[in-house]
């Protein structure tokens, strides 16, 4: 998803459902790429694994039989249910789930369209068991920067123009007609939110876009040795036994 007015996903995606369908099923960038990050990090046994902003559904094959699909937007779930049983919730509230219930919870595309990512991490850890998993697949933080931007140098080569990088900040991306915020913030302040939340990280992969993406998209020309995607597996802390005697 991406930005126009200010726009959170507190907001009704279904005036944007149809064109978030068409161009997310047409662009590698936003599809392709970002299920086969996802599949090298999910645990697709888990028996019960929440899709937190499942969108159309494009993730909940990979996630096995107990996937359950989260969403705002009733249109894109009217596709997502094709796949799995579906909620209509607000992201991060997930007052409505149990705690402790859920074995893994996976985010495709949803943690930079949060204003508060802080929430998000303890709203999951809430409801994910003990030594359960989040899996988080997102825009990798070098490009989501105010200001970052590709730059060809004399030679021709391209390389990288970091923005404001390290202060959090939020740039509007075009949605039809309106817009969303993408919001920004470094790598260290997305993994301290995290580990304040009682994350322990276990797996990140930073993936740069592939060259048959670069290819057949001239927007990538010379960018595939910069990270495009960042993928992170993390667990929850198993649940230690009281000691013997302890009171």
């Amino acid at each position: 998803p991406e930005g126009r007015a200010r726009t959170s996903m507190s907001d009704d995606w279904d005036d944007i459902a149809d064109w978030w369908i068409a161009t997310v099923r047409n662009d590698p960038v936003d599809s392709d790429e970002p299920l086969a990050l996802l599949r090298d990090l999910v645990e697709p046994t888990a028996e019960r694994t929440l899709d937190l902003g499942c969108g159309d559904g494009q993730a909940l094959p990979l996630l096995g039989a107990g996937a359950i699909g989260v969403d705002l937007s009733h249109r894109l779930l009217s596709h997502a249910i094709r796949h799995a049983p579906v909620v209509r919730s607000r992201l991060p509230e997930l007052a409505w789930v149990r705690p402790g219930s859920i074995d893994q919870a996976v985010a495709v595309g949803v943690v930079e369209l949060l204003a508060d990512h802080g929430s998000f991490f303890e709203a999951v850890a809430t409801a994910v068991r003990p030594a359960g998993a989040l899996v988080v697949v997102m825009n990798h933080p070098v490009i989501t920067a105010p200001g970052s931007e590709p730059l060809v140098d004399e030679d021709g080569a391209v390389v990288w123009r970091w923005g404001t990088y390290l202060e959090p900040g939020a740039t509007p991306q075009p949605a039809a007609d309106r817009a969303v915020e993408l919001h920004h913030r470094s790598l260290g302040d997305l993994l301290t939110a995290a580990a304040d939340a009682g994350w322990q990280l276990e797996h990140m992969i930073e993936r740069a876009t592939t060259a048959n993406t670069v290819d057949t998209t001239a927007d990538n020309d010379g960018q595939e040795h910069l990270p495009s995607l960042l993928g992170v597996r993390w667990r929850r802390a198993p649940s230690t036994p009281p000691t013997e005697g302890a009171s």
